[in-house]
């Protein structure tokens, strides 16, 4: 039997009596119903679980969604979250506007990047703990792709570790406060009539907006549906993203995307689901075994970001070294493994 859309009397009061009500897909971790009010509204109903193999954390997921989209609700129009309605603290229970999603179009990345400028834009030092500051990659982290390339029998150059030490003290999110959604994937973006809103902010943080900017070029790294964008598509996802930056803070995007892509890379829990992070050192399994994680497997996921670390830090002043190893490492994973496909590309986006 379908769970019943828990909407209280005090919500009841403010939103009015359901009509009828529609159990949507969800991750593991939440439960989503469409309600249909009497007086012919519609809104979403949202409720935060302890699911999905991470813990009972239910309780800081739905204190950051509330808190985001609280944040994210001071965008001028057109916005690029849901109305927040109502919510219920003691059931994890959140009501939003409903938004009529247009579906995916073919030209998406250039809007999808402005809205993302956008949501980053609307937060500053006087936010500070609001949210938690974004999570980083660790100096464990550093080791786990160190000790990658020492089993693929790719000699480390000298100068790497010091350059991945570098990396982690200048990734670090303390001088920045942008307000990052945290898992910006394909179907966490809605288009809508008046632009792309997100949604399912239970990770948002405050941070660098280059660590989310970075999406687009490393391959989606927390998505299932990781894709490959270049040419034209990267530069105009890009592009759009630092004007509206620029035009929103009247300041250049801060921070390198070298060290924003390069801090992706050498993340092994970026190559799993969320259920299965924090578990095991996931780099470590690459040599051993090869994972999928929607249609793409660890190895192809791995082999798209060393190239795109490898390409952007080729003349690198802080990070060349980490480019000609990330090149050494890729050509060894294609040479032990020559069926690896290369990732899908930004056109055969999934619909959902």
């Amino acid at each position: 039997m379908a769970p019943r859309v828990p909407i209280g009397d005090e919500l009841r009061s403010v939103l009015g009596s359901p009509a009828r009500t529609t159990l949507l897909d969800s991750s593991p971790r939440s439960r989503v119903w469409r309600v249909e009010l009497r007086d012919g509204g519609r809104v979403i109903v949202k409720q935060i679980t302890d699911g999905g193999g991470t813990g009972p954390d239910g309780d800081a997921r739905y204190a950051r969604e509330v808190a985001a989209l609280r944040l994210a609700a001071r965008a001028a129009r057109p916005a690029v979250a849901p109305a927040l309605l109502g919510t219920d603290p003691a059931n994890r229970v959140m009501v939003l506007e409903h938004l009529d999603d247009l579906g995916a179009a073919d030209d998406w990345m250039p809007g999808y990047a402005e809205s993302l400028a956008r949501l980053h834009a609307l937060t500053g030092p006087a936010d500070a703990g609001t949210l938690p500051a974004w999570s980083g990659p660790s100096a464990a982290d550093a080791e786990s792709f160190l000790a990658l390339a020492r089993a693929l029998d790719v000699p480390v150059p000298p100068s790497v570790p010091d350059e991945l030490a570098g990396l982690i003290d200048r990734l670090d999110p303390a001088p920045h406060h942008a307000l990052l959604h945290g898992d910006p994937c394909p179907g966490n973006d809605l288009r809508t009539a008046d632009g792309v809103r997100f949604v399912d902010f239970e990770q948002a943080s405050l941070g660098n907006g280059l660590v989310e900017l970075a999406y687009v070029r490393i391959g989606f790294p927390t998505c299932w549906c990781a894709m490959s964008v270049t040419g034209a598509p990267l530069s105009e996802a890009e592009d759009a993203y630092r004007a509206t930056w620029r035009s929103l803070t009247g300041t250049d995007v801060p921070g390198d995307l070298a060290d924003a892509c390069a801090g992706w890379l050498i993340r092994g829990d970026a190559l799993v689901e969320r259920a299965h992070r924090e578990s095991v050192d996931h780099l470590a399994r690459v040599p051993v075994e090869d994972f999928e994680w929607g249609y793409v497997s660890a190895r192809e996921r791995l082999v798209h970001r060393l190239g795109v670390v490898a390409g952007l830090c080729r003349d690198h002043d802080r990070l060349h070294a980490l480019g000609r190893l990330s090149a050494a490492v890729a050509a060894r994973l294609r040479e032990r493994w020559p069926t690896l496909r290369p990732l899908p590309t930004q056109d055969t986006r999934p619909r959902y």
